[in-house]
C-alpha cells in the first residue's frame, strides 16, 4: 500500500542523484504477469531497478532483509514491508520450492515479479551461474522473461559497503524471452537447465559482464576460504 509513496519519493531522488542510462524500458509489458530476470552486483539493484520501471516490481527478497537489527535494519525492513516485497528462505532444498511457489502466486496474480537467478550478490563483478527456479516459474506460469543488466552498481556499493558512492549507473532491458516451446516441461531438469541458461547468456550479452560457470555461493565460499587460509612460506 506504501508502494506509490516510496516510488514517489525515493524512486525521484534515486533517478536524481544515479542518473541511471535506461535502455529497452519498452520490453517491460505494461500489464499481466512477467518476470524481470537481473544480475544483482549490488544492495543498491533492490532500489534503482524499480526506480525506473513504472509498474511495480515485486521481488523475493532473503528473509534476512526483514530481520536486521538496528537503524540500518529497522530501515531496511521497513522498505521492503512498505514496497510489497515477499520474503523467502533461500537456504535450499525444501526452501527453494516454497519461494518458487511464492513466485508462482505472484505471477498468477498479474504481477511483475523481479528474480536474481543467480541467487545471491556477485562477491566480485562477474556473471555467475543461474538457479533453475526462474525457469520453472517462467514455464509454469506461462510467463516471458525481460533479462536486464546493472551497470555500475558494483562500483557504487560492492558488498560490505553501507553508503554508496554517488557515481552514475545504467540499467539495460533485452527483448522478452518466450519459452512456450517447453509447455508441460517444466519437471524436466534437462530443460530447466537449458532455460535458466539461455536467460543468464541474455544477461550476459547485455551486461557485458564476464561469465563463470560456477554458483555464486560456491564463488564466496571458496574466496573466504581462501582469506582465511594461513600465508604459505617463502619457498626462498
Amino acid at each position: 500500500m506504501f508502494y506509490p509513496l516510496i516510488k514517489a519519493v525515493l524512486g525521484s531522488l534515486l533517478r536524481i542523484v544515479f542518473r541511471p542510462r535506461v535502455a529497452g524500458l519498452e520490453h517491460v509489458p505494461t500489464a499481466g504477469p512477467a518476470i524481470i530476470a537481473g544480475n544483482h552486483l549490488s544492495f543498491s539493484d533492490h532500489f534503482l531497478m524499480p526506480s525506473v520501471v513504472p509498474r511495480q516490481v515485486v521481488f523475493l527478497a532473503k528473509s534476512d532483509y526483514f530481520n536486521g537489527r538496528g537503524v540500518k535494519g529497522l530501515l531496511t525492513a521497513g522498505f521492503f514491508k512498505g514496497a510489497g516485497q515477499i520474503p523467502v528462505d533461500r537456504s535450499g532444498g525444501r526452501a527453494s520450492q516454497a519461494a518458487v511457489l511464492t513466485g508462482l502466486r505472484v505471477l498468477r496474480s498479474g504481477a511483475l515479479l523481479g528474480i536474481y537467478p543467480e541467487g545471491t550478490r556477485s562477491p566480485d563483478g562477474r556473471l555467475y551461474r543461474g538457479r533453475t527456479g526462474v525457469a520453472r516459474m517462467a514455464l509454469e506460469a506461462r510467463a516471458p522473461v525481460i533479462p536486464c543488466a546493472m551497470i555500475g552498481t558494483h562500483e557504487v556499493q560492492p558488498p560490505g559497503k553501507v553508503l554508496p558512492k554517488i557515481k552514475r549507473v545504467g540499467v539495460r532491458f533485452g527483448k522478452p524471452l518466450d519459452f512456450s516451446r517447453y509447455e508441460g516441461m517444466e519437471n524436466d531438469r534437462f530443460i530447466l537447465r537449458s532455460v535458466t541458461d539461455e536467460i543468464m547468456y541474455a544477461i550476459m550479452r547485455l551486461s557485458e559482464q564476464e561469465y563463470v560457470d560456477v554458483y555464486a555461493t560456491k564463488a564466496k565460499a571458496d574466496i573466504a576460504a581462501a582469506k582465511k587460509a594461513p600465508a604459505q612460506p617463502d619457498a626462498g
